[in-house]
């Protein structure tokens, strides 16, 4: 156990310093969205601009983005030694059933987080955008100057959302397979599904209703 410990968090920390190294270059990438999103409002992508009002809110920001990456890069590792750990007590068949969802896992998780930076964030991003008002003689000038912590919140938010949402397959089928679950149990709740995945998207996602139903259409 200490020698999977020590591989695990020692794999973390490896990569959180790569990723604080690049964190600036991270956090502009993950402001494409944002730009994608001011070119369907209409704007200019080029002035798109995020604020800090702390002298220390970008460093944590920085910080906060490097635990997140260095937890996502590290996580197949971590995974791999939690299984070395565990696999010396399973059977022959079950080490066999669980090495497929070992390695479905992650690749499921980032195909959520492809869905989320390529399609839901610039959705959300508009929408946010399109509150934004012109000032005018009966109207005050209203525009978005979104924070770099809320920002990289939000759309940490949604990637975690997402992820976990497209695991689903991974534990519906595990549980399958031990017996836990069966497809005609599954048929017979889809109705009680349909609700708890509106429930948990509303939970999960920024309030607006298409990052919720957005998430609630994979879920189910």
């Amino acid at each position: 156990l200490r020698r999977r410990l020590i591989w695990s968090l020692g794999g973390f920390f490896v990569a959180f310093l790569v990723c604080f190294f690049f964190a600036k270059r991270l956090f502009n990438l993950l402001v494409i969205p944002f730009k994608w999103a001011t070119q369907w409002a209409g704007l200019d992508p080029h002035k798109v601009e995020l604020i800090y009002t702390a002298p220390q809110e970008f460093f944590f920001t920085q910080v906060k983005l490097a635990m997140f990456g260095g937890m996502v890069i590290a996580f197949p590792l971590i995974a791999t030694q939690i299984y070395k750990f565990i696999a010396p007590g399973l059977y022959k068949n079950e080490r066999n059933a669980f090495l497929p969802f070992l390695i479905a896992s992650p690749i499921l998780f980032l195909m959520g987080a492809s869905l989320v930076y390529f399609f839901f964030t610039p959705m959300v991003m508009w929408f946010f955008l399109a509150m934004q008002q012109t000032g005018t003689n009966d109207q005050v000038q209203i525009s978005l100057l979104p924070k770099v912590s809320e920002y990289l919140s939000l759309i940490m938010t949604l990637i975690f959302s997402f992820g976990l949402v497209f695991q689903l397959p991974v534990v519906t089928s595990l549980m399958t397979r031990v017996g836990m679950l069966s497809s005609k149990a599954l048929a017979e709740k889809r109705k009680w599904a349909i609700v708890i995945a509106f429930v948990v998207a509303a939970v999960l996602t920024p309030p607006d209703p298409m990052s919720q139903i957005g998430l609630a259409i994979p879920t189910i």
